[in-house]
């Protein structure tokens, strides 16, 4: 039977290691456990390393204090987004069907909770997926928040507060991303894609500060299952940065399905009266919505 292959230390392969290196509670302490994370602690286990990782206890929408296993992507980004996405497609084909022959009743019900509640369920399962996947590979896991104490320690601080420290011969920060909000007065009445991902009310009308993946995905998804939706960005054209000819077909294809475009325009204030949010523009415009959803990229979080 063949033996492990060694990780790799101070640049030489194979061998036992050093006195020094027996002293390491862990060769290799990752922080974050999305998958940058995950995929490099089953890697470096997989080579015979002694691995450890931590995470945030599990939450949909991430926080000073709730992350999970499997990360942005998994919990609250592609995943639960594509699911949403397929979701919303279903108004424009119910609608294709009637002229293909099929009865359907005038009136076809929308259930926004069971949807929610089916998504939650798709990613807490996946979520123990990651968890076993790491635990098969012989990675140790740790729930709570990692902290660098020196070079070679970290220090986990368990949800109920209690502090451990581990000592390690590399340490690999992998804390991803966090979606970010403009800061204008009344930018607590936005949300970002962490909490539209898990709203407790179907948006009526909603108001999408940003023309990337994020913010035109969320646009057509709202309007797909019957909302008012306003696109404000700053360019003349949606998904800057990709071929204009194929911006310009988006442009018309969002406005096709009824998505008001606001291009050229950023968002000055938002304030709440009894009628909901109101918008201003830097341009004077003022929308009144339910949702303003801020989708102006992510930055990255560091421990």
């Amino acid at each position: 039977m063949s033996t492990p292959r060694k990780m790799l230390i101070d640049g030489e392969r194979g061998g036992a290691a050093g006195a020094e290196d027996e002293s390491y509670d862990f060769d290799l302490f990752v922080i974050g456990a999305g998958s940058g994370g995950v995929r490099a602690a089953r890697t470096s286990s997989g080579f015979g390393a002694k691995v450890a990782i931590c995470e945030l206890p599990f939450n949909p929408i991430s926080s000073e204090v709730n992350g999970g296993i499997g990360g942005t992507c998994v919990i609250r980004g592609c995943v639960p987004k594509k699911i949403l996405v397929y979701g919303a497609q279903f108004g424009g084909e119910f609608e294709d069907a009637r002229n293909f022959g099929w009865e359907l009743s005038d009136q076809i019900d929308f259930n926004w909770k069971k949807l929610l509640h089916n998504k939650t369920q798709e990613i807490v399962r996946l979520n123990g997926v990651y968890k076993r996947l790491l635990s098969n590979a012989g990675v140790t896991i740790f729930e709570g928040e990692g902290k660098v104490v020196s070079a070679n320690k970290v220090e986990v601080i368990q949800p109920d507060g209690l502090k451990q420290q581990y000592s390690t011969k590399h340490i690999l920060i992998a804390t991803g991303s966090r979606a970010q909000r403009v800061n204008i007065p009344g930018q607590e009445l936005a949300i970002t894609s962490d909490e539209a991902l898990s709203l407790d009310e179907q948006p009526k009308h909603a108001v999408v500060l940003g023309a990337g993946y994020i913010a035109v995905e969320f646009a057509s998804i709202w309007r797909g299952m019957g909302a008012e939706v306003d696109l404000v960005y700053r360019k003349e054209l949606p998904l800057r940065g990709f071929d204009d000819e194929m911006r310009a077909v988006v442009a018309k294809n969002l406005e096709g399905r009824g998505i008001r475009l606001h291009p050229g325009k950023n968002i000055q204030e938002l304030s709440k009266t009894e009628e909901g949010i109101r918008v201003l523009t830097d341009h004077g415009d003022v929308i009144v919505a339910d949702t303003v959803l801020f989708a102006t990229g992510r930055m990255l979080f560091f421990v």
